[in-house]
């Protein structure tokens, strides 16, 4: 706990004079105000986010950890639970969803270990950061102990100090952790079960009824209480999802732009600010999911995404794109002339 605690305290509200310089010099550029629209907003972010007047991202991580999940013994998934550790392999050669993107943006893709059901052959594209061959059935107790969350959660900062990211992307792979998702959301803001319970890898009805009913029973047995976000964590969340959470809470420390992906990562996103609020600060919303709990978790941080294109794929894939807006948005805020430099006439008083 102390190293937890050790990060939590490094963790402050950045510098509002920062984003002041930012608006100044956006309403500068040869445009008319405003006209790059969000994009304008998020160069502005990143400048407050890194207390940086002239930011520039050169060294974008994104973090995809695995774990497996004891819940989908209940019948919550379409896929069999050997896909995690099959989609790991294709992480590692470089052939998934994640890679494309990541290669597509510039952003260097970290997968690791955290939870696998199986033990994965080492691999140099690999980080071996095991906590526990799966977490056991939400449904039927603590899918994990809390020594095992807070190993999970600094397992996943010390990823963060190792690669030192100038901007870190969230993603995740785990069968079943939709379920878990959906049953951390429902704890930490009380939503209705059925509100916040999508249908993951594309199960049927009966798949999301015995979905649905999975995450009942496990808000029934583990009796989570919100005001404990790590006792919520380990009742009802994954080790990557903890993982991820040390990831959020190491990128806010860092003070570098924490990028979300979907569902899971935001749901992630909500424990660690939970434990800490200046936390919010430095996330940013990539999309929005299709998932029906994740407009809910978006709505309950107060960020507003900047896509919407209906992915619900996970991985980091989402992440991915966000990076490549902040890239794009740092570009033109970065390499744009102003009036003056560019001899062009302001806009008449």
């Amino acid at each position: 706990m102390r190293a937890l605690d050790d990060l939590l305290s490094r963790i402050a509200l950045p510098d509002p004079r920062v984003a002041l310089a930012a608006h100044e010099r956006l309403a500068r550029l040869t445009k008319p105000p405003g006209s790059l629209g969000r994009l304008e907003e998020l160069a502005a972010r990143v400048a407050l986010i890194t207390g940086d007047p002239m930011p520039r991202i050169e060294a974008p991580v994104i973090f995809t950890l695995a774990g497996d999940h004891g819940v989908v013994a209940e019948g919550v998934s379409a896929y069999p639970q050997a896909v995690t550790a099959q989609m790991v392999e294709n992480f590692c050669r470089g052939g998934a969803a994640v890679n494309a993107l990541a290669r597509h943006v510039g952003a260097r893709v970290v997968v690791a270990d955290f939870g696998v059901a199986t033990d994965l052959a080492p691999h140099p594209n690999l980080v071996a950061r095991k906590v526990g061959h799966g977490t056991r059935s939400l449904a039927r107790g603590p899918a994990m102990t809390s020594a095992e969350t807070c190993a999970a959660v600094e397992a996943g900062a010390a990823l963060v100090d190792e690669a030192a990211p100038d901007c870190v992307g969230t993603g995740e792979m785990g069968i079943g952790n939709t379920t878990a998702a959906s049953a951390l959301t429902a704890a930490l803001t009380g939503a209705a079960v059925e509100a916040v319970t999508g249908r993951g890898t594309g199960v049927d009805e009966a798949g999301w009824a015995r979905k649905v009913g999975a995450i009942r029973s496990a808000l029934e047995v583990n009796r989570p209480d919100p005001r404990d976000p790590l006792g919520v964590l380990a009742a009802l969340g994954g080790f990557e999802i903890a993982g991820l959470v040390g990831v959020i809470l190491a990128g806010a420390g860092r003070r570098v732009p924490v990028v979300l992906d979907g569902f899971i990562a935001t749901a992630a996103a909500l424990v660690a600010v939970r434990l800490r609020a200046e936390v919010r600060e430095y996330l940013v919303a990539a999309h929005r999911s299709a998932e029906p709990g994740h407009a809910l978790l978006l709505e309950t941080l107060g960020l507003a995404p900047y896509l919407d294109l209906g992915m619900r794929l996970g991985e980091g894939t989402g992440a991915a794109l966000g990076i490549g807006l902040i890239r794009a948005a740092l570009a033109c805020y970065r390499e744009m002339a102003t009036f003056k430099d560019a001899g062009v006439s302001e806009r008449l008083p």
